[in-house]
């Protein structure tokens, strides 16, 4: 019976895939009465044409912008000065977008606060308290506070004039690299800026304007880290002085097996608040760049 089951199994199973090939054959030569049965004067036939306006025929931009040939952006250019419309002008804000956190880490003084920040948790040695977001959050706020003057710079003499159409593009990109190329160059040091010069085999005759940028910022990032190690380590002195006198305590009283750390940690933070740590740090860590 099992057999007689599984015969008349396949023999339908065959039965049913002639059919579906028959189908296939026959459906190409069904005519398509599609086209044929719209109405001649709707669009989405081959004899009708969507576009109001022949291309070519535009005589001002208004009449370029009614053009409806696609659905694309497009580039007006007026004597040789480009001009982008609205949805290039979006594209190119997603872009700077998403350059944005790359921007702010690199080209700010982001970079020095989090790293001297990370130092000051882990001299104290709270593990996660400040917790990262804080700190971030913390770092952020305070590189707004110190590029305010400069974001004000780049907005007075670059975006303002450029949306009023009175510069260029290039020139607004110039204009607006030009607060922080100055706010770099002060706070990179002149042997980082001769290191990178001497590998692209360029001259430097101490002057600012012949620097590009693609050597002013990483001179700028191996500047501030160096400057951030060192603040990290005159952090940490005090710290360490609490830690070797604490160890010393408990070899003295025999508590070998009593970890350092456990007993110094109350001393650490007590020490922090009443030198009023946070103060000192963010205070002087903000001098570090007027």
């Amino acid at each position: 019976m099992k057999f007689i089951s599984k015969l008349r199994f396949n023999f339908i199973g065959i039965i049913c895939l002639l059919l579906v090939a028959g189908i296939f054959c026959i459906y190409p030569s069904f005519p398509s009465y599609a086209i044929e049965a719209l109405d001649e004067s709707l669009t989405g036939t081959t004899r009708v044409q969507t576009n109001i306006r022949e291309p070519g025929t535009a005589e001002t931009p208004e009449e370029l912008q009614e053009l409806n040939v696609t659905n694309g952006f497009t580039v007006t250019i007026n004597n040789g000065n480009g001009e982008l419309n609205s949805s290039l002008r979006i594209l190119i804000t997603l872009t700077l977008i998403s350059l944005a956190p790359t921007l702010i880490i690199m080209l700010t003084s982001f970079t020095r606060i989090i790293i001297v920040l990370h130092f000051t948790r882990n001299a104290l040695n709270t593990q996660t308290a400040p917790p990262n977001q804080v700190l971030i959050g913390l770092a952020l706020f305070l590189t707004f506070f110190i590029m305010n003057p400069i974001i004000t710079q780049i907005n007075e003499e670059a975006i303002k004039p450029l949306e009023a159409g009175e510069i260029t593009q290039e020139e607004a990109l110039e204009k607006g690299m030009e607060p922080l190329r100055e706010f770099m160059y002060g706070q990179t040091q002149r042997k980082d800026v001769k290191l990178f010069l001497d590998i692209a085999g360029e001259e430097w005759t101490e002057d600012i304007d012949e620097i590009p940028n693609s050597v002013l910022i990483p001179s700028f990032i191996v500047s501030e880290l160096r400057v951030a190690f060192i603040i990290g380590f005159i952090i940490y002195i005090p710290f360490i002085v609490i830690d070797m006198v604490i160890a010393s305590a408990l070899m003295s009283m025999g508590m070998m097996m009593l970890p350092p750390t456990t007993i110094s940690l109350p001393f650490k933070i007590l020490l922090f608040v009443l030198a009023d740590g946070w103060n000192l740090v963010i205070g002087n860590l903000v001098k570090t760049f007027y």
